[in-house]
């Protein structure tokens, strides 16, 4: 019974102690920011920054829901739109490079980005060659 009371006192001990180092690491890289190259190319952004940050998912599986069924493209919440005025000017990409806009952000977040294994993460040039 003695042996038993203290290996829950240690294994009680080990939890807080634990508990008490992740919630430092959270606090150490919430402080950090993500290293964004520049914020976009356009004057603003089709929504304000705080609502795009917490619903930019959800805006682009509306347009994708909207573009796959009902044909409609082009739409304010184009992943098009994004990769347009988002794309770094150093290389021209969205989520090429750790400083790029999307995987900038989604590095920070700590979130897969799979957008780009199918769509382009590069602008497509007016004429509508390869970038």
């Amino acid at each position: 019974m003695r042996h038993r009371r203290a290996m829950l006192i240690v294994a009680a001990a080990l939890f807080v102690a634990a508990g008490a180092a992740s919630s430092s690491d959270r606090n150490r890289t919430s402080s950090l920011a993500p290293a964004i190259e520049r914020a976009a190319k356009g004057e603003r952004c089709v929504e304000d920054t705080p609502s795009m940050r917490r619903n930019h998912m959800r805006y682009l599986e509306h347009q994708r829901d909207a573009t796959v069924h009902g044909g409609i493209r082009g739409a304010r919440h184009s992943l098009k739109g994004c990769v347009d005025c988002h794309a770094s000017q150093r290389t021209g990409s969205v989520a090429a490079q750790p400083t790029d806009f999307c995987t900038s952000c989604h590095t920070y977040a700590a979130v897969k980005i799979d957008c780009f294994e199918c769509h382009a993460s590069r602008p497509v040039p007016a004429g509508g060659g390869k970038p």
